[in-house]
């Protein structure tokens, strides 16, 4: 059985998640530039079996698609082309930002680290990745 890899996609960083190998267990990957997301996720899924990649789809509160969503559309086209065998799902991701944050205060974490917008995506891929296991 192979992995599971999630995105939190940004215009300027991309929060990666990843489960165990028997799919059970979500854990925070990294957070790395968006501009060389696609060398990291060659190098990775070189190295690991990923069976599976989520993408988050982030939609406004009226459930139209968010302005980065045009960014993530020509994402996905590369990707496709460079990993034509491997499965993408989209999943909603309204609100993992804020939920993110809301862990990081519950984990004790002080408000100078609270400011790591790169643990914040870390974060938001990570709860995407368990959304998605917990409702399979």
């Amino acid at each position: 059985m192979g992995r599971i890899l999630a995105l939190d996609y940004g215009s300027k960083r991309t929060g990666i998640a990843i489960t165990d190998e028997l799919q059970l267990i979500a854990s925070g990957l990294t957070t790395v530039a968006t501009s060389d997301l696609m060398d990291f996720l060659k190098k990775y899924i070189h190295t690991e079996k990923v069976e599976l990649v989520l993408v988050g789809e982030p939609k406004q509160k009226d459930g139209t698609p968010s302005t980065i969503e045009e960014q993530i559309q020509l994402f996905l086209k590369k990707f496709s082309e460079v990993f034509p065998d491997l499965s993408v799902k989209r999943i909603d991701e309204r609100y993992t930002s804020k939920m993110a944050f809301q862990t990081m205060i519950d984990s004790g974490l002080k408000k100078k680290q609270r400011q790591n917008k790169a643990l914040v995506d870390e974060i938001s891929a990570t709860i995407i990745l368990q959304e998605f296991l917990y409702n399979r």
